[in-house]
């Protein structure tokens, strides 16, 4: 079996603060991510999906932790096609527009590079320690499979490379009928790792758990089953506490996964007050990784 690494999509989230997961001597973020970095041995950093990261709080991300911990990183919204914040684009390379949110299409061409380019450099120190992991591509529900998507799939590998990309695809064209073979050998084919997701389902933008390795690299993100999936407030949507039978369930999946790859991550993404961290901490146990 390969390597199995377990850990959450936040250390930082509000709810997760108050619900007294972290010792009360853990006060300032150095000393939350420390203590997270204890139980945990990677995770998934939601915060450059909103905004390009500062190269020095990468540099202070590296330092805080242990050798072998890994971070993954989420893309920032405009390289994957999300509508994104002009506020929070750079002051330089703001389109000059009375909207709030852009497109990449609104960016001149070396704005766009440039966007790319600060991002990526940003990641370095991290990179340099060894402690980046994945840079997750979560594509948006409108993207669908057709031949400038699957090129836009291969532009980001080529584009991020050295740096491995793993793409997370929500859109159910991608795993209608024959298509989830064609999804995973297109994958396949070049080495994209493939993010499976557990989600609800029976929505618009849900997407069946196929769970499959794809390169070297495995990954799965555990969303939840909240009954308010289509709600507006965050913690609505992702509130769910996976009970002991479901991780039960899951727990054989997973160590299929890591037989066929080298090294699988495994995220929960139920963010709301310590659902994720129970249940990162619970899947540990069940796979013997305590």
């Amino acid at each position: 079996m390969g390597e199995l690494r377990i850990g959450t999509a936040s250390w930082t989230d509000p709810t997760l603060l108050a619900s007294g997961w972290y010792p009360q001597s853990a006060t300032t973020p150095e000393s939350r991510l420390r203590h997270y970095a204890s139980k945990f041995d990677l995770v998934e950093v939601d915060a450059t999906y909103y905004a390009p990261p500062a190269e020095a709080t990468a540099r202070s991300w590296a330092e805080r932790t242990p050798a072998g911990f890994t971070f993954n990183i989420k893309a920032f919204s405009l390289l994957t096609g999300h509508p994104t914040k002009v506020s929070a684009l750079p002051k330089e390379l703001r389109p000059e527009t009375d909207k709030k949110n852009v497109y990449p299409d609104a960016l001149s061409p070396q704005a766009y590079e440039d966007v790319w380019s600060r991002f990526l450099s940003a990641l370095e120190p991290l990179h340099a320690a060894g402690k980046l992991g994945l840079i997750l591509f979560q594509f948006p529900p409108w993207f669908t499979i057709r031949r400038d998507n699957k090129q836009y799939l291969t532009e980001v590998a080529r584009r991020c490379a050295p740096l491995r990309v793993a793409v997370e695809l929500r859109n159910h064209t991608w795993f209608d009928g024959d298509n989830t073979a064609e999804t995973l050998d297109f994958l396949r084919e070049h080495e994209l790792p493939y993010v499976c997701v557990d989600m609800p389902q029976g929505h618009s933008s849900s997407v069946p758990p196929v769970v499959a390795a794809t390169a070297d690299v495995a990954a799965i993100r555990f969303h939840g089953h909240s009954d308010k999936w289509t709600s507006k407030d965050i913690h609505e949507k992702f509130g769910y506490l996976y009970s002991p039978r479901e991780l039960r369930d899951w727990a054989p999946k997973l160590r299929e996964l890591a037989d066929e790859a080298g090294q699988t991550h495994i995220l929960m993404n139920n963010c709301y007050s310590d659902y994720a961290q129970r249940n990162a901490a619970q899947l540990q146990q069940l796979l013997g990784l305590q």
